[in-house]
C-alpha cells in the first residue's frame, strides 16, 4: 500500500513494483474476514464494515482507490428504474422496482435540461467535490485518492431513459437523439468545471458507452455526438492540470484512439477490451489499469488464475503506468480460495 508507488505510476515513472487496485473485493465479506481476521458480513454495522474494508485494502496493498462523487442521485426522481439483480453479499442490492420516465421515446427530443433537471451551482458542487476528496484521503491516506463523475454522457442518458427508451429514441431519429445528447453535455458541463476547481489532482471520469460486444449504436454516431462532447467536458480538467482516469465497462477497443484523443491520462478497462493493443500504442504515454478476467477467478483452476495474472503482468511490467486489477470486480460469489490464490500470484509477480 503506497501513495508513492501509486503516484509514481500515475506520473509514468515506473515504480519498482507493480501497484494495484481492486473493485468490490473490500466488500466480499467472507474474503475480508479471512484476510483481516475481523468478523464482518453484509449485515454488520457500517462502522465495522468500514474498519474491515480499510484493513483489507491495507493487507492487499492497494495503491489506488477508484472513487466518484457524482452519480445517479444527481437526478433525484428524474430517472428510469430498471431493477437490480443480485450482486452484493446476501443479495442486499436486489431490487424489483421498475419505472419508466417517458412513455413515448420521441418525447426525449424536446427536453430542456435546465428546466428538467435544474440549473446547478458550480461553486456548491466544487465544495462537495472537495469534501468527498478530503474524506477519501482521511479514510485511505496511503494510496492515490480521487473524486469524479459517473454520469458523464452515455451513463447519464441510460439512467435517465433506461435501455428501452434510449435505444428506441436513438433508432427512430439518430440526429434528434444526438442533439438531445448535446444538450445533456451542456447541462453536465457545470459539474466538470466544478471538478476542475477542486483540490483532487487525480479525477475519475466514468461512462459506460459500450456493451460487452462493443458499440450498441453506430460508431459514426459516437464520433459525431459522444467524443466531441467528451473532449469538451474534459477541456477544463486538462487546463487545470488534472490527471484524468477514464472508465468504461464493456469492450471499447474500437474507440481506443477516440478516447485517447479526448485527452485522458489513463484507461481503466475490463478484460473484453484489448489491453495488449492499448499497451502497444499508449503504454508509454498513458496509465493502464486492469485487466485480469473475473470469470477466471469465478470458475478457473489455480493454473488458469496464474496464467491470467501472468498474461497481464507480461504486458504491464514493461509499462511505466501499469496497475494490476481484476477487470469488472471481484464479486461476493468469487470462491474464497480463488481470490486468495489470485492475491498470492499477484504478490509473487509484482516485483519488476
Amino acid at each position: 500500500m503506497s501513495l508513492k508507488d501509486g503516484m509514481s505510476a500515475i506520473n509514468l515513472e515506473m515504480p519498482s513494483r507493480i501497484p494495484r487496485t481492486e473493485y468490490s473485493a473490500s466488500e466480499h465479506w467472507k474474503l475480508v474476514s479471512a484476510v483481516t481476521g475481523i468478523e464482518v458480513n453484509a449485515f454488520s454495522e457500517k462502522s465495522i464494515q468500514n474498519k474491515a474494508s480499510k484493513a483489507f485494502k491495507t493487507a492487499w496493498n492497494y495503491d489506488f482507490d477508484w472513487n466518484i462523487m457524482v452519480g445517479h442521485g444527481e437526478f433525484g426522481d428524474k430517472n428510469t428504474r430498471m431493477g437490480h439483480a443480485v450482486y452484493a453479499n446476501s443479495g442486499t442490492d436486489f431490487n424489483t422496482e421498475i419505472t419508466k420516465l417517458f412513455n413515448d421515446p420521441e418525447d426525449v427530443y424536446k427536453i430542456d435540461f435546465d428546466q428538467f433537471l435544474g440549473i446547478r451551482d458550480k461553486n456548491e458542487i466544487t465544495k462537495r467535490f472537495n469534501i468527498h476528496y478530503e474524506q477519501s484521503v482521511q479514510n485511505n491516506p496511503d494510496m492515490v485518492n480521487m473524486t469524479g463523475i459517473y454520469i458523464t454522457l452515455m451513463s447519464g442518458l441510460i439512467d435517465l431513459l433506461g435501455w428501452d427508451t434510449l435505444l428506441m429514441a436513438a433508432g427512430i431519429d439518430p440526429e434528434a437523439f444526438g442533439q438531445f445528447t448535446n444538450r445533456y453535455a451542456d447541462w453536465i458541463l457545470t459539474y466538470f468545471r466544478a471538478l476542475a476547481e477542486c483540490a483532487a489532482p487525480v479525477v475519475m471520469i466514468h461512462d459506460d458507452m459500450v456493451w460487452v460486444n462493443g458499440p450498441f449504436l453506430q460508431p459514426q454516431w459516437y464520433r459525431e455526438y459522444i467524443f466531441p462532447n467528451l473532449k469538451r467536458l474534459l477541456d477544463p480538467l486538462r487546463e487545470a492540470g488534472k490527471k484524468i482516469m477514464f472508465t468504461s465497462d464493456g469492450d471499447f477497443t474500437e474507440f481506443i484512439d477516440d478516447i485517447a484523443n479526448c485527452g485522458i491520462n489513463g484507461f481503466i478497462l475490463e478484460p473484453v477490451t484489448d489491453m495488449k493493443q492499448i499497451a502497444e500504442k499508449y503504454g508509454t504515454t498513458h496509465v493502464i489499469i486492469g485487466n485480469a478476467d473475473t470469470r477466471i477467478l469465478l470458475r478457473g483452476s489455480k493454473e488458469d488464475i496464474f496464467n491470467e495474472v501472468k498474461r497481464c503482468m507480461d504486458i504491464g511490467k514493461k509499462l511505466p503506468g501499469f496497475f494490476m486489477a481484476v477487470g469488472n470486480h471481484i464479486p461476493a460469489n468469487t470462491p474464497l480460495e480463488n481470490a486468495l490464490y489470485y492475491n498470492e500470484v499477484y504478490e509473487k509477480l509484482s516485483k519488476r
